[in-house]
This record gives C-alpha cells, structure tokens and sequence, in this order.
C-alpha cells in the first residue's frame, strides 16, 4: 500500500565514497550484495553466503550484461546504483519531482505506461524529472482525480486499469522520435574526455559548428552543463589500453532506446570504415551514466592505443559526420 507522506529517503542515496565490492571480499556487504541480487532473479551458487567467490562473479557479469553496464564481474557505484534502483517495484512507494530526483524502475515503468497511453514522459529513462511530472499532471486530469504530478494510490489504480502488459502498444516517445516531432535544441556540440581525440575534434569542427570542449570534468557536470545550455550534441571520448579498436555507444536501457543516438553511432561506424588505419569499430547500445543523464544525442567513443594517424582519421571521421548532423538539423 502507498504511504501518503513524501520521504527524500526514497531518492536511493548511494553512500558517499563508495568503495567498490569484488572477489575475495567477505562480510556483511557480500550478503547484502548476494541478497539484492537473489530478490532480482539472480542467485549465485558454489560460494558461501559472505564470500565474493567465482560463482559471485559470473552473477555480477550476468546483471551488468542485463543492465547495459560494462561487464567487470566487480561491484562499483554505478553497478550497485543500478541493484537499487532495479530493486523498486511500481506501487512500492510515492512517486513525485524532488531534487535529487527519483530514479528507479519504478519510475521506468510510470514513464512506459504513461507512454503507452499517449502520455509524453519523455526518454524512458528511469528519472522522475518535469517531463514526467507534466504527463502525470496531464494523465490525473483525463481521469479527474487529484491533479498534483504525484503517483498515488487512485493514480496507480487509473493506470493500471488503462494499461497492460498482455496486449502489445506502441509508445507514444518512440513515435514521436519517429515522426520527428522532438524539439531539437541548437546549443553547442559539447566534447569531452581524456582521450587527445576530443581537441582534435574541437579544433576540426570549430570552422563549421559551435563546439564547446570540456577538460578534466566529471560526466555528471558535463551533463548538467549540456542540459541546462541546450547542447545540440554530447560527444565523450575516452582512451582504454584494454580494448582493441573502437567502440561507439548510444543510450539504451530499460524498453526503449535513443533512435537519434544509435543513427549517429553508425554513420561514424560506416565513416570509419572507409579508413584503413583504423581497426574494428563496434557499435552498442548501454547504459552508461552520461548516455543516461544528458537528454540530447550522446555517444560514448571508447578507443584503444591508436597511433597519431589512427587518431586523426577518428577526429575526422566523427567531426565530418557531426557537421552533417548538424547541418541536417538546422
């Protein structure tokens, strides 16, 4: 049963500092790990209830690969941020806008319903932001009931008698994005990241768009920075001696997908084939923290040791492609 009573604890703090779990470790943040983990379908077996063993791992790697996230097989903050939020079912608790703002599938799952009905929460993302209060509000007054963006309980009894899971509907975001009737901002091309690709592109693209390069900045600042200035784009780079090649991802997570996101990941893919210096380039859908907080087409570039050709050809594959997106939404 919903409670009446708004509760900021509900906003799923992660604790400050949080100090990643991973094999070997034992004690109480094992269990708790190993619980979350049971309650969402993914219990482990051949480890002890307090020890992060090998069977631990291979489930650690099966919830990340479900959730988009990199597959390490270690516990970090973004990974146990996203067993929290997995944790909450819809009803469970009172739904509203507040700062920091609700995340959760919970909220997912208001945002898809309230999608399926015609209702425009914006990107299914899993965050209560004002999009979604604005098509809760609207939704509460089609149904003349308290009108005051808050899921309550006679707000969740109109929405799950309105929709369904057992019969297939279309969502009201993914036609929109289809029929091309999202408001396309006109702010800046936003760079970022540690890899000597990104001020490459900065220096490229400077002649035919407004670029605006970001150095030594946390995802979550280049996110706000990119909102709050209506950033037209959000390219981030990031050099990964691990990998092999080039990997571009678009935001995917939850039921939906960022359409615009994935177009522009692979006409830089189909760019990049044209160069022969550059070696395989992979084009994947995740979700990552800066796909999901910036609300504009994002991409995540990750690139392994590239020589000073191999980087050129990828500044210039990306800053051609861009200037055409660019081009076409002006």
């Amino acid at each position: 049963m919903l409670s009446s009573k708004r509760s900021p604890r509900t906003c799923n703090p992660i604790p400050l500092n949080f100090e990643s779990i991973h094999h070997g470790d034992t004690g109480s943040r094992v269990r708790e790990l190993r619980d979350r983990l049971a309650t969402l379908g993914h219990p482990s077996s051949g480890d002890d209830v307090d020890v992060f063993g090998d069977g631990t791992v291979a489930v650690v790697e099966g919830f990340q690969r479900s959730r988009g996230l990199p597959i390490t097989g270690e516990v970090d903050a973004i990974t146990w941020a996203a067993l929290v939020e997995a944790g909450w079912r819809l009803g469970q608790r009172l739904l509203y806008f507040t700062r920091p703002n609700l995340r959760g599938d919970d909220v997912a799952e208001l945002q898809v319903r309230l999608a399926q009905l015609g209702f425009n929460p914006g990107r299914i993302d899993g965050i209560f932001g004002r999009l979604l209060e604005e098509a809760l509000i609207d939704f509460q007054r089609n149904c003349a009931i308290d009108a005051s963006g808050t899921c309550t309980s006679a707000t969740l009894h109109e929405l799950m008698r309105m929709t369904s899971y057992g019969q297939p509907m279309s969502l009201v975001t993914e036609a929109r994005t289809l029929a091309g009737f999202d408001v396309e901002t006109s702010g800046p091309v936003v760079v970022c990241g540690e890899s000597p690709v990104a001020a490459m592109i900065s220096h490229l693209g400077a002649q035919t768009m407004n670029v605006t390069l970001l150095r030594d900045t946390r995802p979550e600042d280049v996110a706000a920075y990119a909102n709050t200035n209506g950033a037209s784009a959000v390219i981030c780079l990031e050099t990964l001696k691990q990998i092999d090649g080039v990997r571009l991802h678009y935001w995917a997570g939850y039921r939906s997908h960022s359409r615009r996101g994935e177009l522009l990941a692979s006409e830089i893919a189909s760019a990049l084939a044209t160069f022969e210096q550059l070696p395989r380039v992979e084009v994947t859908g995740m979700a990552l923290p800066i796909l999901r907080e910036t609300k504009m087409t994002t991409l995540l570039i990750e690139h392994g040791l590239l020589d000073s050709g191999a980087l050129s050809e990828l500044a210039t594959a990306v800053t051609r492609v861009l200037g055409l997106v660019i081009h076409r939404q002006g």
